[in-house]
């Protein structure tokens, strides 16, 4: 039976605990073949509410860039189903998972269940009924776990912390006496391309490196963007935003989150990476970024960290021999400037100039204007680089108080100021955190984790030493 290559479906799947991502995509794609049907067909992955949290499911529904429906026991109980099985609905309350979950929306079946040694999968047409999205919420980041919360000691966020300077806010606060007058950008655009040694056609201002995404989804004609999770998430849903079809290449735990430019597709022409990766901390060879370039690709890198990594080392800011490199920077992150929203990108005069059309009028503020301009000073270059390596020394401390503990996974090598973690109901261990003083940056928002991973920013010693007896704590009652 084959179908049409724009049929639209949506697979239903079951999974043993501890299913692995590659299984769960084998069953779901053995299934497609046998209609003729490749990944790009699938509208949703569908499962019972039981079977939501599992990884492997959850990894799968973001390796397809597809959301992960879920269905209460119950629903799926009603929906009949052509192999129901008495041990199923016992051990789950409803008789077939991977069928009920296909046919829920409405849609009609065209592959019975089929199995893998963990995982089961069904594949329905998609019905009229099909549920919003469940998956990862994109939108979501480290400042709403401490907002409007008081006394919270703010391990979420990942502004370095007692920034900015105060030779930095008298910098800003002078600036005021010119709010009267219209933004000009000149001198700090020329500060900026003087730092990287770069022609200041090759340098675009912008509010953030969160206005550098929407302006590349909307400014650039690209047909086939992809980008490398798990990562920030708003290169993402910037380009959602802006009617893109977004593909995802997902990093894997057991690589230690480290990019194969083998598995980026070939047919790419925007590849969205970040370097150090936001939220894994880790930190790509440049020559293996650089391996993803070739000519009508644009390769953009985000670099909002690399200030933290002591030498910038694998920094590709200042590169022009890289065909279609697009670097963006943050000077939020390290002095502490996420309220008054400046960074930049660095790329080839053609793009800036086209991103530079999308921009509105003076879109950089006066005060963060002069903000850039000192933030690339001699001075500042110099206090940024002692910053990193006093980040480093930190960093090391946290790891190694976090290696005590039996239940808990650090990926490493970490390069940037924050620490990715895995621990068994991370989000209990996360709500006990809170009742103990300290927030965390919950993981199940970045696309390819799942709800067992931790984000940590990296503080000062006697923050984290506080921080260990705390988690101690939240682990031991997590635990009765």
């Amino acid at each position: 039976m084959s179908r049409a290559p724009d049929a639209r479906v949506v697979v239903g799947v079951g999974a043993r605990r501890g299913v692995s991502v590659d299984e769960v995509c084998g069953v779901v794609e053995d299934a497609l073949r046998g209609v003729g049907l490749t990944p790009a067909a699938v509208a949703a992955l569908a499962t019972v509410e039981g079977k939501a949290g599992e990884a492997g499911i959850v990894g799968a529904a973001a390796r397809y860039g597809v959301p992960l429906v879920a269905y209460d026991a119950r629903t799926l109980a009603e929906v009949p189903v052509p192999h129901p099985s008495d041990d199923v609905l016992a051990a789950v309350g409803t008789s077939s998972v991977a069928e009920a979950a296909a046919l829920a929306a409405g849609g009609r079946l065209l592959v019975p269940k089929q199995r893998s040694a963990q995982a089961t999968c069904a594949v329905a047409t998609a019905g009229d009924r099909l549920a919003g999205p469940s998956g990862p919420d994109l939108r979501h980041h480290g400042d709403a776990e401490v907002r409007g919360i008081a006394g919270l000691v703010d391990l979420a966020v990942n502004v370095r912390a007692d920034t900015p300077p105060a030779w930095l806010k008298h910098e800003i606060a002078t600036s005021l006496d010119a709010l009267a007058a219209y933004p000009d950008g000149r001198a700090a655009r020329a500060a900026v391309a003087e730092r990287h040694g770069l022609p200041v056609e090759r340098v675009l201002l912008t509010a953030g490196a969160a206005e550098a995404f929407v302006l590349l989804a909307r400014a650039l004609p690209v047909r086939r963007p992809v980008v490398v999770h798990p990562q920030f998430t708003e290169p993402e849903a910037a380009l959602l935003d802006a009617g893109h079809r977004v593909e995802r290449v997902l990093l894997r735990e057991e690589d230690g989150f480290r990019l194969d430019p083998a598995a980026v597709p070939e047919e790419a022409d925007l590849v969205v990476v970040g370097n150090p990766t936001n939220p894994t901390s880790v930190l790509h060879p440049a020559e293996t970024l650089v391996r993803l370039a070739r000519p009508g690709r644009l390769l953009v890198v985000d670099e909002a960290f690399m200030d933290a990594v002591p030498g910038e080392r694998e920094a590709l800011a200042g590169r022009t021999d890289v065909p279609g490199l697009v670097v963006l920077r943050s000077l939020t992150k390290t002095w502490g400037l996420a309220g008054l929203r400046i960074g930049y990108v660095l790329a080839d005069p053609e793009t800036v100039a086209l991103l530079e059309r999308a921009q509105p009028l003076w879109p950089v503020s006066t005060p963060a204007l002069v903000a850039a301009e000192a933030c690339v000073s001699e001075r500042a270059l110099a206090e940024a680089e002692e910053a990193a390596r006093q980040i480093a020394r930190d960093r090391d401390h946290l790891l190694a108080g976090l290696a005590e503990f039996e239940e808990i996974r650090a990926v490493r090598p970490a390069e940037g100021p924050f620490v990715l973690i895995r621990v068994d109901r991370a989000d209990e261990v996360r709500d006990r955190l809170r009742t103990l003083g300290f927030a965390a940056r919950r993981g199940d928002t970045f696309p390819g984790l799942g709800p067992d991973w931790l984000r940590l920013a990296v503080r000062d010693r006697a923050t984290t030493g506080r921080f260990l007896q705390a988690l101690d704590k939240a682990l031991t009652l997590t635990t009765r």
